[in-house]
């Protein structure tokens, strides 16, 4: 790759406590194990693309807290371009509590001060960056990163979430890649069949639509990527893998079918790790589970 992918969006300082099973009644749970690990949407993209072999610049938001403190710290070893990272004074850091059990479900609760999400005043360097991809939680710096790639003509690509109406609005039109969850696309079309949907976030506008639909694997419209089977242990940040992995695909050139298949691979791989973003793989292993699979 011979340049930047921007990633744009979440950072919070995540708590992942892992038990045996889910807790269905109040009550005091001991967890099998503990770990702390920055992450969010964005940045466990920019984390896979660099474990991948490529190169990321992050750009998000903490506080000027000892919580911003111990993420900038977490990330400091993973090779993601940080100078873009913002501190917004008097601003309290992203944090999350994560209940996961041992098949991969999870219960997550985040927190985001809204100060967090105020309108950046300054915009990264872009002068290396050959494609961007954003998620839906600062929507202010998602909507200039993709007017930024629509006007430099490389991809930009939106990761579709639930989000309020007025933020999907904003962002869609502009975004020359969308890539939605189910939810994400069930909110957007209604339709709950991620075909059919992918179907319909396609129609007439030109741009590329996907819609991942877990074990079910990924539809584009005229394409079905199937899921790779493996044995689940932690999903937590398996789309955000998806993503970066994508991205680093479209950045590399590949078509669409060849990125999505190594996305798809890479996700699945992340799935039989616990930690989150820790999971995510490098390409070899993504290549030698790719081979191994014909």
């Amino acid at each position: 790759m011979s340049g930047v992918i921007l990633t744009v969006g979440a950072l919070a300082l995540d708590t992942i406590f892992r038990l045996d099973r889910l807790p269905s009644t109040p009550g005091k749970y001991l967890p099998i194990e503990t770990i702390r690990v920055a992450q969010g949407m964005a940045t466990a993209q920019a984390a896979t693309i660099v474990r991948l072999g490529g190169q990321a610049r992050l750009w998000a938001s903490i506080g000027d807290d000892t919580t911003g403190e111990r993420i900038v710290k977490d990330l400091a070893d993973t090779g993601i371009d940080l100078r873009a990272i913002r501190k917004v004074p008097g601003a309290e850091s992203g944090f999350s509590s994560i209940l996961a059990d041992r098949s991969g479900n999870s219960i997550i609760v985040p927190h985001y001060d809204p100060a967090i999400r105020s309108r950046p005043d300054t915009t990264p360097d872009l002068t290396d960056v050959v494609a961007i991809s954003v998620d839906v939680r600062w929507p202010d710096a998602a909507e200039i990163a993709l007017h930024a790639a629509r006007d430099m003509q490389i991809p930009g690509i939106l990761d579709v979430e639930a989000a309020p109406e007025d933020v999907l609005d904003r962002l869609l039109p502009i975004a020359s890649h969308l890539v939605a969850s189910e939810a994400g696309a069930f909110a957007l079309t209604g339709e709950p069949d991620p075909e059919k949907a992918a179907a319909i976030l396609g129609k007439g506008n030109g741009r590329f639509v996907a819609v991942t639909a877990g074990a079910r694997g990924t539809y584009w419209p005229g394409g079905h990527q199937p899921a790779f089977p493996v044995e689940a242990v932690d999903t937590l940040a398996a789309g955000d893998v998806f993503h970066g992995a994508f991205a680093f695909g479209l950045a590399e050139g590949w078509e669409i079918p060849a990125a999505i298949r190594f996305a798809s691979a890479a996700a699945a791989i992340k799935c039989t790790r616990f930690g989150g973003r820790l999971g995510a793989p490098t390409r070899s292993e993504v290549e030698s589970f790719l081979a191994e699979r014909g």
